[in-house]
C-alpha cells in the first residue's frame, strides 16, 4: 500500500489543459454517424443538480457521467438511437428514457430518491468484516474473467485557492486482465490523445505535478488491486461497522464503514464500502488517507519538493465505482481529490492548492483483446503533464465521449487562452 500511495505528486513546475463543446452531429474517423444527446440531471424533490450520475445507453457499454452542474453530453451511434437512455445514481431510482432524434438537447431528467427499509439488513449487522471477506472471496465470480479494453476520459485540474491554474485531459485506453488474479501488474494504460493549457502568470511559478495520474484505473481499482487494502491480511488492521444502507441501480447496498484499528508505520485509509446485498459484489468505495499523523501523510503523498517549501496536506480522497453488465461488474468511475497548503520559510501566509482528477469509462470491449505493449504504456511514475502537448482546437475530441466541463472550467480556460495569446 505504501508504494501505491506514494504515487502522489511533487511540486516543481506548473501544468494545465482543457476541453470544449463539439458540434451536435458529426462523423467519426470510421465514417460512423453519431448523434449528440445532452441534458441535465436533478433531484426531483429538491431540484438540486446531481453530479457524477451515470448516463448510459441501455444494452451497450457507451456512457459518461454528469459534471458538477448535473450536465451531460453523450455521443451515440445512429443505430443505437432506438435504445433507452439509462440514468442511475446512488440513492435514487433508475430512470429510463426513450431516445428521440427530434429531441436530443437540453433533456431534463429528474431522479426520484429511493427509500429502503432498515429491517431488510438486520441479519447482517453483527459481523460487517465477515461481509467484506465474503465479498472478496466472490470477486472471481462477480467480475470479468476476460481481458478487457476500456476507453476512458481522464482529466486533471489544479487550482490555486479558487482559481484554476492548470487543466490537462486525455482519452486513454485501459487494458485490464481478468479479476481472478488480483495483481494489477499486467494492467496497462495508453494515452490515445491529450492536451494541456498553462497559466502564464509569474505568481503561479510554484508547480504541482501529479505522478501516475492516468494509472488511477489500475492502482485505485480496489477490487482488482489487492495491495491497496481489500485483502484478507490487511483487514485485521481495520475496524468495521454497518452504516445506513443505500441503493445503486435499484439494488440494496450494504454500506460498511472502516477505519484504522492500530498504529502502523505508514498512514492508513478510512472510508466506506458499498456491497450489493444479493450478489455480494463491491459496487462503490469512498476512502481517503488518514490525516491524523501529518508526518505519515506527507510520507505517503509527497515525492519531491523545492528546498525551503513547507508542505501541509489536508485531504487525499477517492471515489471508485463499478457498474454491472450481463451479470458481471466492471470499473466505471474514479475520482481523486488532493488538497494541501504550501508556504515558504520566513513567509507569514500559506497558499491553498487542490488537485482534482476524474476518470470515466466511456466504452468497453472484451472480444479478443491484446495487451498494450509495455513500451507504449503510461507508467505510475510518469507525469501526464509532460506527455501531452499544449494544443487546442474546437474539434479536438471529435466523437469521443468526455465529462462535460463546468461553466467555471470553461471560463477558466478562456482566461488561460488569453494569457497564451
Amino acid at each position: 500500500m505504501k508504494a501505491i500511495l506514494r504515487s502522489g505528486f511533487y511540486c516543481l513546475a506548473i501544468l494545465l489543459c482543457l476541453n470544449i463543446a463539439l458540434p451536435l452531429r458529426a462523423t467519426n474517423d470510421d465514417g460512423e454517424k453519431t448523434i449528440v444527446v445532452s441534458g441535465f440531471v436533478k433531484d426531483k424533490e429538491t431540484k438540486r443538480a446531481l453530479n457524477s450520475v451515470n448516463v448510459t445507453i441501455q444494452g451497450t457499454n457507451i456512457g459518461t457521467v454528469t459534471n458538477a452542474q448535473g450536465k451531460f453530453k453523450l455521443r451515440i451511434p445512429v443505430e443505437d438511437m432506438n435504445k433507452m437512455l439509462e440514468v442511475s445514481h446512488i440513492g435514487y431510482t433508475n430512470s429510463l428514457l426513450p431516445l428521440n432524434t427530434e429531441k436530443t438537447s437540453n433533456l431534463s431528467i429528474l431522479l426520484v430518491p429511493y427509500t429502503s427499509a432498515l429491517s431488510e439488513i438486520i441479519i447482517y449487522t453483527n459481523n460487517p468484516r465477515q461481509i467484506v471477506e465474503d465479498a472478496i472471496r466472490k470477486i472471481p465470480v462477480n467480475y470479468s474473467a476476460k481481458n478487457n479494453l476500456l476507453t476512458a476520459f481522464y482529466r486533471e485540474t489544479i487550482q490555486k485557492r479558487n482559481r484554476y491554474i492548470g487543466v490537462s485531459e486525455a482519452i486513454i485506453d485501459v487494458y485490464k486482465t481478468p479479476y481472478d488474479n488480483r495483481n494489477p501488474d499486467k494492467d496497462k494504460v495508453q494515452i490515445q490523445k491529450g492536451r494541456r493549457i498553462i497559466s502564464q502568470k509569474s505568481s503561479d511559478t510554484l508547480a504541482v505535478k501529479l505522478a501516475g495520474g492516468p494509472t488511477l484505473p489500475i492502482y485505485m481499482d480496489v477490487v482488482k488491486n489487492e495491495n491497496l487494502f481489500l485483502n484478507s491480511d490487511d483487514l485485521r488492521y481495520y475496524d468495521f461497522w454497518m452504516e445506513e444502507p443505500a441503493t445503486i441501480n435499484d439494488k440494496l447496498q450494504l454500506v460498511i464503514g472502516f477505519r484504522p484499528m492500530y498504529e502502523t508505520e505508514i498512514a492508513m485509509l478510512r472510508g466506506k464500502i458499498f456491497i450489493d446485498r444479493d450478489q455480494l459484489a463491491i459496487t462503490r468505495a469512498e476512502f481517503g488517507l488518514d490525516m491524523r499523523d501529518k508526518a505519515k501523510a506527507i510520507q505517503s503523498i509527497l515525492i519531491r519538493k523545492p528546498m525551503g517549501l513547507r508542505f501541509h496536506p489536508q485531504e487525499m480522497s477517492y471515489i471508485v465505482t463499478y457498474n454491472t453488465r450481463d451479470g458481471k461488474s466492471h470499473l466505471n468511475y474514479v475520482c481523486n481529490v488532493i488538497r494541501f497548503k504550501c508556504d515558504w520559510k520566513k513567509k507569514l501566509f500559506s497558499t491553498g492548492y487542490s488537485v482534482n482528477t476524474e476518470m470515466v469509462v466511456t466504452d468497453r470491449n472484451d472480444n479478443n483483446i491484446k495487451p498494450i505493449p509495455s513500451k507504449e504504456a503510461f507508467g505510475n511514475k510518469d507525469v501526464f503533464y509532460d506527455m501531452v502537448d499544449n494544443y487546442w482546437s474546437e474539434n479536438f475530441w471529435k466523437d469521443y465521449n468526455i465529462i462535460e466541463p463546468t461553466e467555471s472550467l470553461e471560463n477558466a480556460v478562456s482566461k488561460l487562452k488569453k494569457q497564451l495569446d
